[in-house]
Parts: structure tokens; C-alpha cells; sequence
């Protein structure tokens, strides 16, 4: 316990100012899907569980279910208890009487010289069953099975995880920009006997070759243990030949080859229990085993369906495009599953938005009249970075926007919505986690104000509170942060860590459980591991990991607060904040930050930071040094490595870089940081070492 009179260490000094009400244009409430004003009495807590048959109701069921929620093996929650349907069966064959003509998919190629695609519902119904077919037939794969897809954003991705879908297979997809180690780590602890491949794919106008981390996977695996039988590779050109790596005879299979023996096959789709586990996504933590978050078939596609409709306001008739990875949790959630459920037309780009230049995505928003778009802040600061007035030159109109994946800074939302959105658009800022499946905190578009910065109230059916160190809840507008929790399950939600029951208690709910006997779920509440503020007026300001928080002399300070006043200086494009060690203090702030082009005076930008820090902050955030650079590490998704910032800082080994979309910017960081000369690495304290691994 922390004596009286001091602040306890896991709490956050909070320094952000309020911002203005921005209210949604009339123009949007009109058409909005949810304009109901009695919504949250409808899921309130006097209502719940029986308030997420709304969901649940969006769907075609096999069997209806005879328990909306059972509790009797907390945390181990079972939604819709005793009803069976399939997931594939309610994205595609549903819409085949009213929408087979409609495009499920636009695929836009990164070239702008290679025509687009077009894949309406039943062309999409008619190549899933030819893969099911593939799936059942060839690999002798069946409902519970686990495949591991290694893919980049390519049509046959979404159609190989629906043919799994379709078959009850637990699809296990990997960011296409991973390692092969990475995959093959993932598909051993899933047991998978079956890869799925490209061959390549394009990035900032290369042909990036992706068969070799097959080779890479299927050693690695079976290193762990797990021996791959058969590796598809489907050809990004059919019947052309991009590989320098040879296809291994009798493990390696085109799939263009194979399914030309099963043309205009039917697969019947297997009506799975609720509880069935529809896919595996493991979070990508840089150190220790890979995570397998389990998620089930009904409370899943139930969440995402409702929370599509109400929350990014889809209609058959939208044009929508998610400018997220399939890879990641969003991609799954809010470009395949939810969107597909409610029958709508999706973008799917393949390549960076940046090329071959800036204005990239507002072309192809003018093209296919795109009024949807879902992005993420890192998205939105690399565009605004690369062509701050890039959007205006263009004739597209978005009747909302969503933002995804971190908080986003009020300067950052505020370019969003007035030059991205036009000021027509509203924005829904979104928190949520791969664990939870879908949004826990969003402004419901059309009856809730927007405010920058902050992701809004919690979403229908969500009971979030702040909880301190000790347990005690933090009320609205005590200007201090703590840990957000949720209160209540919810039909989202994941079923466990794939073959880690404990690790799964232990992380989400052991820290706050009220009785480990009880069987009621108000004494379960979810730890997200995630900082956060309540202001007065009920809207939740996220403030980020709590393991990303530098201890200053005994003040916590929030690296998200940092970063959102160096944004605020005018030539800054991008910022991150990291701990150094330092003697007095213990810990101190390190900014570095990338200029806008053309700006090059970076003495006397590093004196507005500072300036701009104090005022906004205090003294206290003063930072240690600032850095200017060409630019920050970041992934093939486009997050900052903050980790690797910690460690040049630190003088750590940073680890390896490779996978990194820019990997040769971490040694010439290292050399302005540290100098031209050998370092020696220390071991550096643990906090640091962690520093950022979320990412």
C-alpha cells in the first residue's frame, strides 16, 4: 500500500486539456442506422444479458441458443449457449437471393497500371467452396483442424479463412509481414498440419517474394515439434511463375493447380456450436511465446455484425474500405466477418497507402466513391506527414470515418477531420484490443459529439471502470488515471489463450477478481492492461499501455501526453517518447521526433518541443534529449518501434531488425544518438527492456 500523502506509482498524472463538442452533421443522422436515443437504456445493466440478442438476432441461426450468457465457469464465459450456426454461411450464401450480383470485394492492386477486381457475392460463394473442396478433399482437413495462414492483403486471403469458416477449421492468420520463424512459431503451438501461402506480393513498387518464409515456417516448426505436411501457395498471378525459391515436391502445391480439379464444387457449410472456436490470432509481443487468443464462432460474429452496423454505420449500399491488415484483429473483425455479415462492399488495397505517392488513397476514394474509410493515428500521421494538403485536390466525399489501434492525439484528429473528412464526415475513435474481438469505447455516431482525442463513452452493453493499484474504483473527473477495466463479459470477448487456461485467468482477471469461487460475473471484471481517464462528462480518454509510463522522480507521466504536445508544434510530423535512465531522477523522457518535408532548422524546432512540453505538461516532463531524424523505426504495419528508440537510448542491443519496413534507419539513429564509434551494450532495467513491446 502506498503511505498516505503520496501518489502511488501506478497511478498517471493526467495534463490533457478538454477539448470542444463537435456535433454530426444532419445530413448523417438521417441515414444512420442507429438514431434510436433510448439505445443505452436498452443495453443497460438492468437489461443485460438479454440486450445482446440484438446482435445476435443480425444473424441467420442453424438452431437458436437457449442461454444468452452462461456464467458457470468463470472467466470461461459461453455466449448463446445451446445454438449452432456458420460463419461463412451468414458472410456470403445469405446475401445470394438479394446481392449475388453486388461486389463483396474491390481489389486494388498497389500498381496503379494493373487493373482493379471485382468480386460480387457469388463469384466470392462459388471460390470458397471451391477452396472448402481443396481444404477437405486434398488436405483432409475438417471441422476443429487448425490451418496457419501466412498471406498478404490478397483476395484469396479472405476467401481461404471463409473456406476454413465454412468447414469449422480454426484458421490461424499471420501478418504478412512477419518472419517465417514467426509463422512457424504460431503454427506449431496451434498444431497445424497445413500453411497457406503467396507467392508475392507488391510493396512500394517491389515485388516482394513470399514463398521463402514457407521454407523458413515449416523449419522452424518442426524444430517445435510440429511437422507441416502439405504448404498451398496460391500464384498473385495464376499460372505465372514469380519464385526464385523452388516448391518442395510433395509438400509444396499451387492452388491455382489444385483447383482446377474441383471447379464448381459444393461444399455444404457445417453448422458449428456457438462455442466453437471460429479463428486463433496471436498477439505479437517481441519476446516470450506467442499468445494464441481463441476466439468462438456466435458471440464473435454476433459482436461484429452488430457493432458494424451501429458503430460504422454500414448499409448494403455503402462503399466501405478498412485500410487495416487482414492480419491484425480489425482486419478480421471489421473487414471480413462484420462487414461481410451485413452484406457490404469492402476496398482491399495491397500495397502502402504512400505509394507511389501521398495522394495514393484519395485517388482510390474519388474512383470507387468510397464514403466509409478506417484507419489507424499511425495511418493518419504518415499522410499527413507525406502530403498535408493531398486530400483536397480530390473528388470523394466520407460520411464517417474511424480511427483504430492507439489513441490519436487532438492535433492529428483535428487534420482528419478537417481536411481528410472535409468537415462532412463524422469520426468514431475507437478503443479495443485483439482480445476483446470488437469496440469497447466509441461515440455512437449519430446521437453522440465528438471530441478530439477522446475515444467517447463506452459501446451499448459495456461497463467500463478505472480501478487504482489497490482496487479502489477512480471516479469521473478526479483528474488522475488508472487501469481501465470492463466490468461485465460480453458476446466479443475471447474464450481463453489457446492451451493456456491459466495464463488466461492469470493475465485478464486475476488481478481484479473479487471471489475465485463466484459465479457471478460482476466479481470478473476484464483488466485490459491499458491507462485511462474519466472526465465528468462520462467520455474516456485512453492513455495507452500502462507498462508505457516513465517514472519521473515519483511522477508517472503518460509517453502519449508527450508526444501529443510535440504534435502540436507546427513542423513536427511524427514524435515518440522513451525512457532513459538517469542518476537523479531514475527515469527520464527521451523525444524523437521527424520533420514535416522541407523543414530544416531542427535546432530551433528542438527548442519549440521543449518549450511546448513544459507549457503543456510541466517542467516535470522536461525531456532528457530531443532528436531529430529522418525518420522513426517502424513495422510493416506502420507503428513506431518504440523499443528500439529505448534501446539505442539505453545502450541495449535493439535486437533484431530485420522484419522492420525500414530497417536501415535504426544504425543511423544509433550513430547520431551514440556516435560513429563502438558501443557497449548494457543489460539495461527491466522496465525499459519492456519498454514498448506491445508493439
Amino acid at each position: 500500500m502506498a503511505t498516505v500523502g503520496r501518489t502511488q506509482t501506478t497511478d498517471i498524472a493526467v495534463h490533457w486539456k478538454e477539448e470542444e463538442y463537435i456535433h454530426p452533421p444532419a445530413g448523417f443522422v438521417g441515414q444512420a442506422n442507429l438514431v434510436d436515443p433510448v439505445a443505452d437504456e436498452r443495453f443497460s445493466e438492468k437489461h443485460f444479458p438479454e440486450c445482446f440478442r440484438e446482435y445476435a438476432d443480425m444473424l441467420s441461426w442453424d438452431r437458436y441458443w437457449h442461454t444468452t450468457l452462461d456464467t458457470s465457469t468463470p472467466p470461461f464465459w459461453k455466449w448463446f449457449s445451446g445454438g449452432t450456426l456458420n460463419a461463412c454461411y451468414n458472410c456470403v450464401d445469405r446475401h445470394l437471393d438479394r446481392h449475388k450480383n453486388k461486389a463483396a470485394f474491390i481489389f486494388v492492386p498497389e500498381s496503379e497500371t494493373e487493373p482493379t477486381y471485382t468480386l460480387t457475392y457469388q463469384e466470392l460463394f462459388t471460390r470458397v467452396n471451391e477452396v472448402a473442396a481443396v481444404l477437405r478433399d486434398f488436405c483432409g482437413l475438417h471441422a476443429g483442424d487448425r490451418v496457419t495462414i501466412h498471406m498478404p492483403m490478397i483476395l484469396e486471403l479472405p476467401i481461404t479463412m471463409l473456406a476454413c469458416a465454412r468447414l469449422g477449421i480454426i484458421h490461424s492468420v499471420v501478418f504478412g509481414g512477419f518472419s517465417g520463424e514467426a509463422a512457424g512459431l504460431r503454427a506449431a503451438d496451434s498444431e497445424s498440419r497445413v500453411m497457406i501461402y503467396a507467392d508475392g506480393y507488391y510493396r512500394n513498387g517491389k515485388l516482394v517474394e513470399h514463398k521463402a518464409s514457407a521454407d523458413l515456417a515449416v523449419e522452424c516448426a518442426g524444430h517445435e515439434g510440429q511437422k507441416i505436411e502439405k504448404v498451398l501457395v496460391w500464384r498473385r498471378h495464376p499460372g505465372q511463375e514469380l519464385l526464385t525459391t523452388p516448391m518442395v515436391q510433395g509438400r509444396d502445391y499451387y492452388m491455382d493447380e489444385l483447383l482446377k480439379g474441383y471447379k464448381r464444387a459444393k461444399v455444404a457449410p457445417v453448422s458449428m456450436d456457438a462455442e466453437a472456436p471460429l479463428f486463433l490470432m496471436y498477439t505479437s509481443g517481441t519476446t516470450g511465446k506467442p499468445k494464441g487468443c481463441q476466439h468462438r464462432t456466435g458471440g464473435y460474429l454476433a459482436y461484429v455484425t452488430g457493432t458494424s452496423k451501429y458503430y460504422q454505420d454500414i448499409h448494403p449500399e455503402d462503399v466501405y474500405w478498412c485500410m487495416a491488415d487482414i492480419g491484425w484483429i480489425t482486419g478480421h473483425s471489421y473487414i471480413v466477418y462484420g462487414p461481410l455479415a451485413l452484406g457490404a462492399t469492402s476496398i482491399i488495397y495491397e500495397g502502402v497507402p504512400n505509394y507511389p505517392d501521398a495522394g495514393r488513397p484519395w485517388r482510390i476514394a474519388e474512383r470507387f466513391d468510397v464514403n466509409i474509410f478506417h484507419t489507424s493515428p499511425t495511418a493518419i500521421r504518415m499522410l499527413r506527414k507525406a502530403g498535408p494538403n493531398e486530400p483536397v485536390k480530390y473528388d470523394y466525399h466520407f460520411k464517417h470515418m474511424t480511427t483504430v489501434g492507439e489513441p490519436i492525439e487532438p492535433e492529428t484528429w483535428r487534420w482528419y477531420y478537417d481536411v481528410v473528412g472535409k468537415r462532412e464526415a463524422v469520426i468514431v475513435d475507437t478503443w479495443w484490443q485483439t482480445e476483446t474481438g470488437g469496440f469497447l469505447c466509441t461515440t455512437k455516431p449519430a446521437l453522440d459529439p465528438m471530441k478530439a482525442g477522446s475515444t467517447g463513452p463506452a459501446a451499448l452493453g459495456i461497463y467500463p471502470v478505472i480501478y487504482d493499484e489497490a482496487g479502489k474504483e477512480l471516479p469521473p473527473g478526479l483528474e488522475r488515471a488508472g487501469n481501465i477495466c470492463i466490468r461485465n463479459p460480453w458476446p466479443g470477448i475471447m474464450q481463453t489463450i489457446w492451451k493456456d487456461n491459466d495464463r488466461f485467468v492469470r493475465q485478464y482477471y486475476q488481478k481484479y477478481c473479487k471471489d475465485p469461487k463466484s459465479t457471478d460475473w460482476r466479481d470478473w471484471p476484464y483488466f485490459a492492461a491499458d491507462g485511462a481517464v474519466l472526465p465528468p462528462d462520462g467520455y474516456y480518454r485512453i492513455l495507452g499501455r500502462v507498462d508505457d509510463v516513465i517514472n519521473v522522480a515519483g511522477h508517472r507521466l503518460g509517453t502519449k501526453e508527450i508526444e501529443s504536445a510535440c504534435l502540436t508544434v507546427p513542423h513536427v510530423a511524427e514524435a515518440a517518447v522513451v525512457p532513459v535512465v538517469d542518476e537523479i531522477k531514475g527515469r527520464m523522457p527521451v523525444i524523437y521526433v521527424a520533420l514535416k518535408p522541407g523543414v530544416s532548422d531542427g535546432r530551433q524546432v528542438t527548442d519549440q518541443i521543449v518549450t511546448t512540453v513544459e507549457t503543456m505538461i510541466g517542467k516535470i516532463a522536461r525531456p532528457k534529449a530531443v532528436h531529430v531524424v529522418p525518420d522513426l523505426p517502424k513495422t510493416r504495419s506502420g507503428k513506431i518501434m518504440r523499443r528500439i528508440l529505448a534501446a539505442i537510448s539505453n545502450t541495449m542491443d535493439t535486437g533484431d531488425v530485420t522484419t522492420l519496413a525500414n530497417p536501415e534507419i535504426v544504425e543511423q539513429i544509433r550513430q547520431q544518438v551514440q556516435g560513429e564509434g563502438p558501443v557497449v551494450m548494457q543489460e539495461g532495467p527491466e522496465d525499459v527492456k519492456r519498454f514498448g513491446e506491445q508493439e
